[in-house]
């Protein structure tokens, strides 16, 4: 050591030079293990949840979703949030293992599951997570059997009942009491699991919701909730109306060009069918009180997203705890004159997304890019501290919510098989941009579709005729076939799992 550093005024340097430099990886060390702290997760699933009928989007003038709203007010609303496919199993199926239906291969709502199928709460089990699925399952033939990845297991058969269901609860039947409303019942089990839960470990929850899949039937305290409010047909309802004038009241006019020519044939077809509104579950119910049903069934869903949201602000787990809550594919009301999804159109592809998490995201961020289904499983295993495996195809919208600018999908890509179940919808494939969707009708002898959803987001002028978008349609064409051969889209095998369709009077209330 050299004579100068021997001076007390040099020895008292070099001790602040050396706190100084060991301060900085201490402090470190401290945000990484503060950034590598498990996150908990609880995501909320409804059933058949169009992406507008929130009360914040000012769809359906007077209706009421004060926890939805508070959900986008404190978090993210994803704005254009889309599913692969727009069907329960297949989607529920790509939420749970980040696949394309052609690639998890459940196709529809009877095909079994394969061999080797992995869901992304496998991961987090393995990682340390407490996991559990609370509600409806519906997918492959596995009926309410418990399923790899959860430690609790909460379920029921097929789509389920309203009121006085029976739970397969870890592999045993036990009946619910009498007059209990199952969104109330899923939301307590949840909830009782949670307090009770290894309060050292994370946990991710799956509250699945049999709500607002039809019959509807609301819970009691909101029957007649919405008996006054007024109902919002969409102008393309008439359409394909023959008589429309008489059955329908006043026809409404158009705000830009109607291509009545290229409407296809199998729309026209389905409104006369059990998924159009001139058919709709053989005339047993009318549209009036079928869209009423609906908004007040919804009401049992708000209230269990705000029970969720309560119960993390008591415990004080609100600003550790990732909420997302989502709709497994959207709905049709009188939209080309069809009821239900299936189809490609906006109703049916688009589903709410919101994702609440203080000093995550900030408050009253809206994302405006595609986000996914498949993009679900990705996001909470970056949030958890998981490498996405390879074989996922989704991609994680973590960077989107913390409002990070990072390369994105232009867009997305869709596909829907034909079921014999429900013969009206052909197989449908297509791609979506933000400004064009082209829609493929496989099979049938029928008119494709091109539409420019910024100037005609009602998808009523179709372009696949037009000289000018020809370029257009052939190179979304194009980019559609690629993504399906490039993805090993094009070896669908078919299903020979038997599907029981009941075509019985509709059973819920009039």
């Amino acid at each position: 050591m050299t004579k100068e550093l021997q001076t007390p005024s040099a020895t008292r340097l070099l001790v602040l030079l050396l706190i100084s430099v060991l301060a900085v990886p201490v402090t470190l060390l401290a945000q990484q293990q503060k950034a590598q702290q498990p996150v908990n997760v609880i995501f909320i699933l409804s059933d058949d949840h169009r992406y507008d009928f929130m009360g914040f989007m000012n769809k359906v003038p007077g209706l009421q979703t004060p926890n939805m709203d508070r959900m986008a007010k404190e978090g993210a609303h994803l704005q254009n949030a889309f599913v692969t496919t727009a069907l329960c199993s297949p989607s529920r199926a790509s939420i749970l293992t980040g696949l394309y239906a052609h690639t998890h291969e459940i196709v529809d709502n009877s095909a079994p599951l394969p061999e080797g199928l992995t869901f992304f709460p496998q991961y987090l089990q393995k990682a340390g997570y407490q996991t559990g699925f609370f509600g409806k399952w519906h997918m492959g033939n596995t009926d309410d059997a418990p399923q790899p990845g959860f430690n609790q297991w909460v379920s029921f058969k097929g789509q389920g009942v309203y009121y006085n269901p029976a739970f397969n609860i870890n592999g045993k039947e036990v009946k619910q009491p009498e007059g209990s409303y199952t969104t109330d019942l899923l939301t307590d089990y949840t909830l009782d699991w949670l307090q009770k839960r290894d309060k050292k470990k994370p946990f991710f929850a799956y509250l699945s919701h049999k709500g607002v899949h039809s019959e509807f039937m609301p819970a009691k305290r909101h029957e007649g909730m919405y008996k006054d409010i007024k109902i919002m047909s969409p102008m393309s309802m008439y359409l394909t109306a023959t008589d429309s004038s008489t059955r329908w009241g006043v026809v409404q006019k158009p705000t830009g060009p109607v291509n009545l020519r290229d409407i296809p044939q199998w729309v026209r077809a389905q409104r006369n069918s059990w998924h159009g509104v001139d058919g709709m579950y053989d005339n047993a119910i009318a549209f009036d009180d079928f869209y009423r049903q609906y908004l007040e069934t919804l009401m049992g869903v708000d209230e269990s997203i705000g029970r969720v949201l309560d119960w993390l602000k008591k415990e004080g787990l609100d600003k550790n705890t990732l909420v997302i809550y989502m709709g497994d594919n959207g709905f049709m009301f009188g939209e080309h004159g069809l009821i239900d999804k299936r189809n490609m159109y906006e109703e049916s592809i688009r589903v709410p997304l919101l994702a609440r998490a203080p000093g995550l995201i900030k408050p009253g961020t809206k994302v405006k890019q595609m986000v996914l289904n498949v993009d679900i499983a990705p996001t909470v295993m970056e949030l958890a501290g998981l490498e996405m495996p390879p074989h996922m195809q989704g991609n994680s919208f973590l960077p989107l919510l913390k409002g990070e600018q990072v390369p994105w999908r232009e867009r997305m890509y869709y596909e829907y098989y034909w079921e014999w179940a429900f013969p009206q919808t052909p197989t449908v494939f297509g791609v979506r941009t933000d400004q064009y969707k082209y829609i493929f009708n496989h099979g049938v002898w029928d008119v494709n579709e091109l539409y420019d959803i910024q100037k005609d987001p009602e998808e009523i002028n179709n372009l696949i005729r037009d000289p000018q978008f020809e370029p257009i349609a052939k190179q979304l064409k194009l980019d559609m076939w690629n993504w399906l051969e490039s993805t090993d889209g094009l070896q669908i095998p078919l299903k020979s799992a038997p599907y029981k369709r009941i075509d019985l009077p509709y059973k819920g209330t009039y």
